[in-house]
């Protein structure tokens, strides 16, 4: 399954950029992170114009997971058994957002299979990334028994 990270904004060559590209390499289907920026100013017209951008990279058939302060939480290992599920049940793709400052549109939200957060705290949304790009490879090595995970 390709498990790819749409997300609202530019990393650069940062050190998040680098953890985040780091777990991507150790996926054993290599993970994507697509990158979108916002051309409009702040305000309803921006949250819906990244949500178009976020929903336009997604593939038809694919699982959406949107990251969300408002979501659930999930454990590692029910993420795992998540993207285990969508896995057995044929789906090739699954998709987490990560939208901009000013959260996602409501079309996005709509679209969501899931709605997902890192618990009730905010995160920079580079270091998001690095984190749920862990956690993806994480998942992964849950599924295949790896001494990875510990807990």
């Amino acid at each position: 399954m390709r498990l790819t990270i749409s997300a609202i904004g530019k990393a650069g060559k940062g050190p998040e950029a680098a953890l985040t590209q780091k777990y991507f390499d150790r996926l054993p289907h290599q993970g994507k992170l697509m990158e979108r920026d916002s051309s409009k100013p702040a305000g309803t017209a921006r949250i819906e114009d990244e949500g178009d951008k976020i929903l336009s990279s997604i593939p038809s058939d694919a699982k959406l997971v949107v990251l969300d302060e408002r979501g659930k939480s999930l454990s590692s290992r029910a993420l795992a058994e998540l993207i285990k599920q969508w896995r057995d049940d044929g789906i090739r793709d699954a998709v987490f957002a990560i939208g901009g400052a000013d959260g996602h549109s409501p079309e996005v939200i709509k679209k969501a299979d899931i709605i997902l957060a890192f618990g009730e705290q905010t995160w920079p949304h580079l270091l998001v990334r690095a984190m749920l790009a862990e956690q993806l490879y994480r998942a992964e090595m849950i599924l295949i028994g790896h001494p990875y995970h510990h807990g």
